[in-house]
């Protein structure tokens, strides 16, 4: 069986590397790997390859920049040349992003099945782009891998009841792996001067946060504001720093917010286990600090994560208050990878 995976996006990457070492384990898959350029720079792409021991892409288009548009339908023109090329048997998608949505759209046109991994997932703002690639994509794929029940339903409520399977967390697999190495080999905290439980870490790169000078005063006058408690360590991600230009607006000016180069997987693993707090808008981030027992504020005022809403690891920022703390068992058994690679294999690949 030949299968094509898509990924362009830091969270991908991160996804892709427990599902990589699954193909490879069961012997009857051949992966090629496709990388769009949607995240180009070393920070946000080559490092995590050579971290996650992930096999480089067997093309990269080198695909990035432009409006949501634009890119997409840049990356979709290239996606179906190389499936043209290669002709798999089916086509992998990642989550959210434009890279999502260009693969999915250009298996469908070529009639490759399409596996979604993270499907079923839903804020109900369809302001939000990433809301946009993620129906998009679900209604036109084969396998839908869902990582919570709540994924489930919400398929279910739109009609889509075929080839649903709950897999547990792709991001719970690499956790597993990955924590106890990112505690043994980062140097993060002694480089920046951090002592662990004394600081805030947050993410900071959405649309909605970014897009607009209002929206981006808002989420950096949160910033300072815990700052205040606490200092808040912030990996700058590009597009916020073009913002933050753009806009004539600034992080440093007052409270205690310290600015980080963007950094790889397990430096970012090792900034979450020592802090005391999260805030971000970041999808993953949100599960990952539920991953290290760590408090997490999201930046939204809606989250597809409502799992950790509801079991109290989490709250939006309009909230004062967190729900009562209990954990959460659909995430898996850190064996995800494993899973949804047996499901292509008996639904697409066996016969």
């Amino acid at each position: 069986m030949r299968l094509v995976t898509i990924i362009g996006a830091r969270p991908q990457f991160v996804k892709a590397a427990p599902l990589s070492r699954a193909i490879s384990a069961h012997g009857g898959i051949t992966e090629i790997a496709v990388h769009t350029g949607q995240h180009f720079d070393y920070n946000m792409s080559d490092i995590f390859f050579e971290e996650l021991s992930i096999p480089r892409p067997t093309f990269n288009l080198d695909i990035h920049g432009g409006g949501h548009g634009e890119m997409t339908a840049r990356m979709l023109t290239a996606i179906e040349k190389t499936l043209v090329q290669e002709k798999p048997d089916a086509v992998v998608v990642f989550g959210d992003t434009n890279s999502t949505l260009a693969g999915a759209l250009a298996a469908a046109k070529l009639h490759i099945p399409i596996v979604h991994i993270e499907a079923g997932l839903r804020s109900f703002n369809r302001n939000m782009p990433e809301e946009i690639n993620r129906v998009l994509t679900d209604h036109v794929s084969t396998l839908l891998m869902c990582p919570t029940e709540r994924a489930i339903s919400n398929l279910r409520n739109e009609g889509v009841v075929n080839g649903v399977f709950a897999t547990g967390d792709l991001m719970y697999d690499v956790m597993l792996a990955l924590a106890p190495i990112a505690a043994e080999r980062s140097t993060i905290l002694k480089k920046t001067g951090l002592e662990a439980g004394e600081y805030a870490l947050a993410t900071l790169h959405r649309a909605e946060n970014t897009d607009t000078r209002e929206a981006l005063q808002k989420a950096t006058a949160f910033l300072i504001s815990l700052s205040r408690e606490r200092p808040v360590v912030l990996p700058l991600h590009p597009r916020t720093q073009a913002a933050l230009q753009r806009f004539d607006l600034s992080l440093s000016s007052e409270g205690d917010v310290r600015i980080l180069e963007p950094v790889g997987y397990l430096d970012m693993l090792a900034l979450l286990q020592g802090a005391a707090l999260v805030a971000t808008d970041s999808g993953g981030l949100q599960k990952e600090a539920y991953f290290s027992h760590t408090p997490c504020i999201t930046m939204r005022d809606e989250t597809e994560w409502l799992e950790t809403i509801s079991h109290g690891w989490n709250r939006l920022w309009s909230d004062n208050a967190y729900a009562e703390r209990r954990a959460i068992t659909e995430y898996g058994d850190g064996k995800s990878a494993e899973t949804t690679v047996d499901i292509i294999w008996n639904e697409l690949g066996a016969a």
